[in-house]
């Protein structure tokens, strides 16, 4: 079969190579493999791992059962999470990290949810209901402010999306953001929860705006740069607090779960799956270089076609 390889020692960082068929243990399914998603966390292991085959986030249709006996059936359409290597004709997917695609669900949308929207879902539950709430989401134009900005407003918030570049906010407005600010406007009022995947300075501010009893969840490091926070930045909120946030340490056993959650969302028409551009695998050099330079307002999606 063909898989996508990293090459990082040649002028494209991958190429679709042939090799072995995977051979999936009792709990997992083989799936043939329509359609896949980037991570930004992919790229750096790609630039990195000579040989390895990336992938974590597909969508397709199962080929084979898990031999034993449980989850999806032969031809019935899915979403899942692997652990790599998903970025290929055929892929061994874990029973529990996969989910049954909905109806009118596409594998495109259903190879969207797995590392972008179970971090979006799993961190803004951190901050329990939200309805009412006012939540600020930062780094809003990517995958997973995208899709946190539509579950927090599903969820009954007001959200405000912070972004870095004023022309990456496109369709923020439409996806439920009562307002969209720049990384350095002055932010208005106090938040219930804070989002970010920024650190750096945009945590800093963040921080400082939290209401009493609110929680700033940090998910990520875009910027690059740490945040410098010290006791009295939680001044004008009492009792507020910092949460770091990291998908895998969270219970992967309900990866599956949480994704057919996500899906029937989508649905249901109460989440969009945020594609920024829809490629063949042939073209898969090109759209990550574009994910990498911050060309993309958010995800990158593929389709594997011959």
């Amino acid at each position: 079969m063909r898989s996508i390889v990293a090459t990082p020692e040649e002028p494209a960082p991958v190429a679709i190579l042939e090799v072995a068929e995977p051979v999936p243990g009792d709990d997992e399914l083989l799936v043939e493999v329509r359609a896949g998603s980037l991570n930004r966390g992919e790229l750096r292991l790609v630039a990195s791992r000579a040989g390895w085959r990336p992938g974590q986030d597909i969508a397709g249709v199962v080929v084979r059962a898990a031999a034993n006996g449980l989850g999806p059936s032969v031809g019935e359409r899915i979403a899942a999470v692997v652990e790599q290597g998903g970025w290929a004709e055929l892929a061994a997917a874990p029973v529990d990290r996969s989910c049954v695609l909905p109806d009118g669900v596409s594998f495109a949308d259903g190879a969207c949810l797995g590392i972008a929207g179970l971090t979006a879902f799993r961190a803004l539950r951190i901050g329990g209901s939200v309805t009412g709430a006012r939540v600020l989401v930062t780094g809003a134009s990517g995958g997973v402010g995208r899709f946190a900005v539509q579950l927090a407003r599903d969820g009954g918030a007001e959200v405000t999306a912070v972004v870095g570049d004023p022309s990456r906010a496109g369709g923020l407005a439409e996806l439920g953001a009562t307002a969209v600010v720049r990384y350095q406007d002055e932010l208005d009022g106090l938040y219930d929860v804070v989002l970010d995947g920024v650190c750096g300075q945009v945590l800093e501010r963040g921080i400082r705006a939290l209401a009493p009893g609110g929680v700033a969840v940090l998910y990520g490091m875009a910027s690059g740069e740490p945040a410098k926070v010290g006791l009295f930045d939680f001044d004008r909120g009492p009792g507020s607090r910092l949460q770091p946030f990291r998908l895998y340490q969270t219970d992967t056993s309900t990866f599956g779960r949480d994704l057919g959650h996500l899906a029937h969302l989508l649905a249901e028409g109460r989440l969009v799956a945020p594609i920024g551009l829809h490629v063949p695998w042939t073209e898969l050099p090109d759209a990550m270089a574009a994910l990498r330079d911050r060309q993309v307002q958010g995800k990158v999606v593929f389709d594997v076609v011959g």
